[in-house]
């Protein structure tokens, strides 16, 4: 099962994770959303991959290391999540609510869109 991690909980669920390796946050939105709002890796490592290319690109991503993905509402990223996680991934979950979530719990300066 994957876990749903509110951003205002996301701190907690990476000290959780640390001790099995270095979290990544994986922004699953598409350039041009990028390029509107992203949040800032603070405690993690933040790459993005858009969500169409992730099956080609997978063996960029280290199946021992804590990952949360990130979209814009949670339903891509959380397609994602049960991708990596039907691949072998352990340590996956969906940031409930997207980077529109993370802007009004955790960072307002994020624009939303």
């Amino acid at each position: 099962m994957v876990a749903q991690v509110r951003p205002k909980d996301l701190a907690h669920w990476l000290n959780s994770v640390r001790a099995v390796g270095e979290p990544v946050v994986l922004d699953v939105r598409e350039p041009y959303e990028l390029q509107t709002a992203s949040v800032t890796a603070d405690g993690f490592t933040l790459l993005a991959i858009p969500m169409g290319v992730i099956p080609p690109r997978l063996a960029e991503l280290d199946p021992q290391r804590p990952i949360a993905c990130l979209c814009h509402h949670g339903g891509r990223s959380m397609q994602v999540a049960n991708f990596l996680k039907n691949r072998g991934f352990e340590h996956v979950a969906n940031i409930a609510g997207g980077i529109h979530a993370w802007s009004a719990e955790v960072d307002p300066s994020i624009a939303r869109y």
